[in-house]
């Protein structure tokens, strides 16, 4: 039997092709999947750049 270490996700991106980061995504946000889908294509997918896009 093998183990393997189960690896972190990156808390720094915004991984859209994981259901399961963007389920936390939109709810630390408050906002929804199509809007947080908007806001990674036009800033790209680093949490800190969304959340500035958020904040203006």
């Amino acid at each position: 039997m093998t183990f393997t270490k189960r690896v972190q996700p990156d808390r720094n991106k915004i991984e859209m092709n994981d259901d399961y980061a963007v389920k936390y995504w939109t709810h630390e946000l408050g906002i929804t999947r199509s809007r947080l889908q908007h806001l990674v294509e036009k800033v790209g997918n680093s949490a800190a750049a969304v959340r500035k896009e958020l904040s203006r």
